[in-house]
């Protein structure tokens, strides 16, 4: 089985759902890519993930073009918000699906609140996640 997480910077939700996927079920083969992937997995998703003990530290953000020429099982989007366009993966693959989340790394205001975004996210993922799970892979 074989999974591709899609966002558009491959900095946050991807990553985090890459973690998730990965620690419900070792089998899996999940791949997270960004259209335009930013520098590095955001610290705050790292931080997040590692209350839940996945550790993301050695996690680098990459482009989709790497895995166009590959196949897949599920594409999986992530993107959410009304600023956001869903990427969309060009290669071959058997089920596309779409689960939208907010982007944590858009969230302003204190440093607390900023946190409790990631975590808010961060939870939102796993459920959805774990659904996907439970529904479509056990």
């Amino acid at each position: 089985m074989k999974i591709l997480v899609l966002c558009t910077g491959n900095s946050c939700r991807s990553q985090m759902a890459e973690g998730f996927l990965k620690s419900f079920d070792n089998n899996l083969e999940v791949i997270s890519a960004g259209t335009e992937p930013s520098n590095e997995v955001h610290p705050l998703a790292i931080k997040v993930m590692l209350e839940e003990g996945i550790d993301l530290s050695n996690s680098k953000t990459k482009s989709v073009n790497e895995f166009l020429n590959q196949e897949f099982n599920y594409v999986i989007t992530v993107c959410g918000g009304a600023k956001e366009s869903c990427p969309m993966f060009t290669g071959k693959v058997k089920n596309r699906i779409h689960i939208g989340f907010d982007d944590p790394a858009e969230a302003t205001g204190t440093d607390e609140f900023v946190l409790s975004e990631f975590r808010r996210i961060r939870n939102e993922i796993k459920i959805n996640f774990y659904k996907f799970y439970q529904e479509n892979i056990m």
